[in-house]
């Protein structure tokens, strides 16, 4: 519902990429893909920079210009903020990245797909191709939660490519946020037998999941892409044994390589590189993702790089909000 009825209504264009890289992958999630692209009021997107929005889990791009009771949904807090001045004009991509399994950590994963060379080498280029905007040191990518997570690994894997990058209460501190889920995955499995095919089945046959079952399903999302098994079903292997719950060495370590933390241990002085980094976090998330954002912040000042660090009193739902924040300092970013 808009805040500002005055504002001027920015336009959603709606493109289409039939993926090449996302053809034949293991999950059968179709390759051809929506893209919705806000561009604000008075332009036709040529010379404006570009932001990309990754969603969080169970999320979809295009749902992000949904209507909203008590609340703005994406592109009227745009047109706000743009209205207001506090925001420089700016397209946004709002790609649809959405799979068999809930959504993705937007990484190249061999069991999800390639979902980081989607976004680089399709997405992106089909945006800035059709409306001429965008460009080198002229992009930048935001996201929550699982979009936050991959919004900071493009930062620190692609530097070269993203100048500016917002988290918001990413995944991180892998022990902290995953690892407390795993005894709930093994009792939802024990019924079948600690199989994931039937699980799978049960889960898509009901005609309403429980939220239990979504933590499930989260879960096994995450075993596909930090540690897939080309020969489990959908490339689902979990990092713990089904009778004790302990760790099993080899797969969980394949999941730590993957935490931002460890990334940016070994690579975060690439992000010296970006025009903004900005990452916050509630402070009392329920997913434990505080400590992590904390130790973040100062693995990042011990490195010597820029950022923007922020905490919140809220929980991880529900907070939108915090992009009153972050959007115009993104777009105020690269504009430069």
């Amino acid at each position: 519902m808009r805040r500002d009825f005055e504002a001027p209504v920015g336009v959603i264009k709606t493109l289409w990429l039939d993926s090449q890289l996302l053809q034949g992958n293991l999950l059968g999630d179709p390759p051809r893909r929506r893209v919705d692209v806000y561009v604000p009021a008075g332009h036709d997107g040529a010379g404006l920079p570009l932001l990309v929005d990754l969603v969080g889990f169970l999320g979809g791009g295009p749902a992000q210009g949904s209507w909203r009771g008590f609340g703005e949904n994406l592109p009227e807090r745009l047109d706000r903020l743009i209205a207001a001045k506090t925001l420089p004009p700016v397209v946004v991509a709002l790609p649809d990245c959405f799979t068999r399994l809930g959504g993705n950590q937007y990484i190249n994963s061999a069991a999800l797909g390639p979902w980081a060379d989607v976004l680089r080498e399709e997405i992106v280029p089909l945006v800035e191709t059709t409306l001429g905007c965008g460009g080198a040191g002229r992009r930048g990518v935001l996201g929550k939660s699982s979009g936050g997570y991959g919004a900071l690994l493009h930062g620190l894997l692609y530097p070269d490519f993203w100048a500016a990058v917002a988290c918001h209460s990413g995944d991180m501190a892998f022990e902290l946020v995953f690892l407390p889920e795993f005894p709930q995955v093994l009792r939802a499995l024990a019924p079948h037998q600690f199989a994931v095919k039937p699980w799978l089945e049960d889960f898509y046959a009901k005609s309403k999941q429980k939220g239990s079952d979504l933590h499930v399903l989260l879960m096994l999302a995450m075993c596909a892409s930090f540690d897939p098994d080309l020969t489990a079903y959908l490339g689902i292997r979990l990092p713990v044994d089904t009778h004790t719950c302990e760790l099993i060495p080899e797969r969980w370590h394949n999941f730590l390589k993957w935490d931002p933390l460890n990334v940016a241990a070994e690579r975060g002085r690439g992000l010296k590189q970006l025009k903004l980094l900005y990452i916050d976090c509630g402070t009392v998330d329920q997913y434990n993702l505080l400590y992590g954002a904390r130790r973040m912040n100062r693995l990042l000042t011990q490195q010597g790089i820029a950022h923007v660090y922020e905490e919140f009193k809220d929980d991880h739902s529900a907070i939108d909000y915090r992009l009153d924040r972050s959007l115009p300092l993104l777009a105020q970013a690269l504009w430069r």
